[in-house]
């Protein structure tokens, strides 16, 4: 596991470096993709809210773009809320850290502990990465010179498939969902704003609910 959530935060080092060099290559202060990391912490968010803001778009507009995107942390605290601990410090820190990497790291362990330690592991891990990251991007600023050409955005989703294809080749019932939700998010790119898709996507869950429910009739 810890080769696993070394690799991801490689790959998210490697988005945060390209997130700060992007938001101060176009405009902004360097605290305000370390601040925004600290404390909104979500890579698609932070992107978005970015881009409305670089796009000549007012704070209130970024803000709404950023918690749009980030609703689907709702569904993902749900599902490893049993997991993360007890204690009020524990849940409020553990809901900060909620990713979806966080979250693939803990539903891929068999057992309550190994899940417990997956996600403190890979959360904190992921977490420092991310803001150091995202720090040094800021501090380069525009020597990056244009960071789409390198191709960072692709490592992020590439790492994040790989965690997922164990549990899409052991039960059928996800992968059942995860196609239906890929359909859906496919059918709606061309005609929604980004970050949209990923939304809709968690319809799929309705599929995969449906079928426990029969199968344990």
């Amino acid at each position: 596991m810890l080769r696993d959530v070394a690799l991801v935060c490689l790959a998210g080092g490697v988005v945060g470096v390209s997130f700060g060099a992007i938001a101060v290559a176009g405009g902004l202060p360097v605290w305000v993709p370390v601040v925004m990391s600290l404390v909104v912490y979500a890579g698609s968010a932070q992107f978005s809210a970015v881009g409305v803001l670089l796009a000549g778009g007012g704070p209130v507009a970024a803000a709404a773009t950023g918690l749009l995107l980030n609703t689907r942390t709702a569904a993902y605290g749900l599902a490893v809320a049993e997991h993360i601990g007890r204690g009020r410090l524990a849940r409020l820190v553990g809901a900060h850290l909620v990713t979806d990497e966080t979250v693939a790291f803990t539903l891929a362990q068999q057992d309550p502990a190994r899940r417990r330690t997956a996600f403190w592991v890979s959360g904190v891990g992921l977490f420092g990465t991310w803001n150091a990251c995202v720090a040094a991007g800021a501090l380069a600023g525009s020597a990056l010179g244009d960071t789409a050409r390198y191709g960072l955005d692709a490592a992020f989703p590439a790492v994040l498939a790989a965690l997922v294809l164990p549990a899409l080749r052991e039960d059928a019932g996800v992968r059942r969902a995860a196609l239906a939700g890929a359909a859906v998010a496919l059918a709606l790119t061309p005609a929604v704003p980004a970050g949209v898709p990923v939304l809709a996507a968690l319809a799929g869950l309705l599929l995969h609910g449906r079928g426990r429910k029969e199968s344990g009739s």
